[in-house]
């Protein structure tokens, strides 16, 4: 799921890692949204209300909405420089744990001290989420050669559009089925994004920010099945050449 990078990668691999990445950016998308009304996500629309700000000349207002923007910059910024100093020293195969394993920090930061920091700092969450959001869309961009992006819906919506005008123009076999792949994936990361918005909304009503464990959990889980993957496959590559 992750340690397949660039071309090794099958629909399969890419299908998993955006499964399970869009879930948890669709959950602190939505528990962000009702914690601190802030989209944790992406940045679009705070570009437009950082502007906003600047022409009402509210230039205290307009800052915080730029260190959002400035925060999801960093995190893609940490995440990718993580990466290319692992790969620098030749280990490719694990240039995602760094981030992955950042991001999983930051989560339970939040879902432990996130409840006392809404009374006194609540934009130290939005920028925290927003760190850790940049650097989830950063490293599974990088490992999935810019095919898997999981943390907003508007490019996506624009490209499923454009695939799915395009099967009724292209006959061509191979053709189609690049499509149908490519729609496939669009579609699982939309739809496990929209279920994960679902699951946070459900959990926050119970249990407030401490859903962000949620979140942190299932990388952790997606990281050890990976390893144990991994492990076995050399095992067993292990025992055919001594057979």
């Amino acid at each position: 799921m992750f340690k397949h990078h660039g071309k090794n990668r099958s629909l399969t691999h890419n299908l998993k890692i955006a499964s399970l990445l869009s879930f948890v950016a669709g959950l602190v998308n939505v528990a962000g949204v009702f914690a601190v009304q802030t989209l944790t996500t992406n940045v679009t629309g705070h570009f437009a209300f950082f502007v906003d700000e600047v022409f009402k000349l509210r230039f205290i207002t307009a800052l915080v909405y730029f260190l959002y923007i400035f925060f999801f910059f960093m995190g893609s910024f940490t995440s990718s420089l993580l990466m290319e100093l692992a790969a620098v020293r030749r280990k490719e195969n694990i240039v995602h744990v760094i981030p992955a394993s950042m991001e999983i920090l930051l989560l339970f930061f939040i879902a432990i001290f996130g409840e006392h920091l809404l009374a006194g700092f609540p934009n130290l969450i939005s920028f925290t989420l927003l760190f850790a959001m940049g650097m989830q869309n950063s490293f599974v961009t990088r490992i999935s050669n810019s095919v898997v992006r999981t943390t907003h819906l508007t490019g996506l919506f624009t490209d499923l559009g454009i695939e799915l005008s395009q099967l009724f123009f292209y006959r061509e076999q191979n053709i189609r089925a690049a499509l149908f792949s490519s729609v496939k994936l669009r579609v699982t990361i939309i739809s496990f994004f929209f279920m994960g918005g679902i699951a946070g909304g459900i959990f926050y009503s119970r249990i407030g920010l401490r859903v962000l464990f949620l979140g942190g959990m299932l990388i952790l889980a997606g990281l050890l099945y990976d390893n144990i993957k991994l492990n076995i496959i050399l095992l067993k590559r292990k025992l055919k050449r001594r057979g």
